[in-house]
């Protein structure tokens, strides 16, 4: 994948970058296996909006993709790479020896026409799922499951890879994208390679209408608001935050406090802890 720019003609296309597609090899996804889904624009059952700056955007069509890989023992060939407008990463249409059809994540390295498989012992080659247990050390993988049959639910993102780093017992250490170690059960299953689309980080939208394409509204700073709209507001000209750190527009603490239960049970499989970022928010912005 690469990454196109534009001749600076317009304010809109000075700073703006796209992908360049090249990876793709067919426009229209496969009927059988896509699905209308309702998109909620932040709003709960009742209309209320409980998720601010969500809704708009271009009308999208759910692929929908197998996380679970559950198909064992039965060969398939890639048939075609596609786009997929609810995710970053690219999708790999699969066609299997029985006569189904399948999405999967795209890997790098995955060609059209080559053969992939799910089992217990498989090839090790990229695409391929099998168990942690049966996947050598220093191996690259994504879609990881966390519970045995569960799907994968981690590495999915574009660009994203997880080490296998060591195996002692029943579990096998990771190290994630975020630079977390964490201990995952022998049998869940991963697959060989990176999530493809590596290049997707480095893109530039380029003008507000690209984020409202995306179904994102437009964020305000809260030291732009009233006193009545958000604990920033108020004040002559710029004036500062006036507490002891930013929160959000409930008076809640933000921008680094950390929100992660500490009695939950999941902590005793995190070896390490992922380094904090650098970032306040997106974009630096205050809530």
């Amino acid at each position: 994948m690469g990454i196109r720019i534009y001749r600076p003609t317009t304010a809109g296309t000075r700073d703006r970058s796209v992908a360049d597609f090249v990876e793709i090899t067919k426009s229209e996804p496969e009927k059988s296996l896509t699905m209308r889904v309702h998109r909620n624009k932040g709003r709960n059952n009742r209309g209320v909006i409980t998720c601010r700056h969500r809704g708009g955007g271009h009308k999208r069509i759910y692929r929908m993709i197998d996380f679970r890989r559950d198909k064992k023992g039965i060969p398939a060939k890639v048939a075609a790479i596609e786009y997929d407008p609810n995710r970053n990463a690219r999708i790999a249409l699969l066609f299997y020896q029985d006569g189904e059809k399948r999405y999967i994540l795209h890997p790098v390295g995955l060609q059209v026409g080559a053969t992939v498989i799910s089992a217990d012992t498989a090839p090790f080659e990229i695409g391929n799922t099998m168990p942690l247990s049966a996947i050598p050390l220093g191996t690259t993988v994504h879609n990881v499951e966390l519970y045995p049959g569960r799907g994968g639910q981690m590495v999915r993102s574009a660009g994203a890879g997880a080490q296998v780093s060591a195996k002692d017992g029943d579990y096998v250490t990771l190290k994630l994208p975020s630079t977390e170690v964490r201990l995952i059960r022998k049998e869940c299953l991963a697959t060989i390679g990176q999530v493809g689309n590596t290049e997707h980080r480095n893109i530039t939208l380029g003008k507000a209408g690209r984020t409202r394409h995306k179904g994102r509204r437009p964020q305000v700073r809260g030291s732009v608001m009233n006193p009545c709209d958000h604990p920033h507001g108020g004040g002559e000209g710029r004036a500062p935050i006036g507490r002891s750190g930013p929160v959000t527009p409930w008076g809640k603490p933000t921008l680094g406090k950390k929100t992660r239960n500490k009695k939950k049970l999941s902590s005793a499989y995190i070896v390490r802890r992922r380094r904090k970022s650098s970032k306040r928010g997106r974009g630096g912005r205050e809530s």
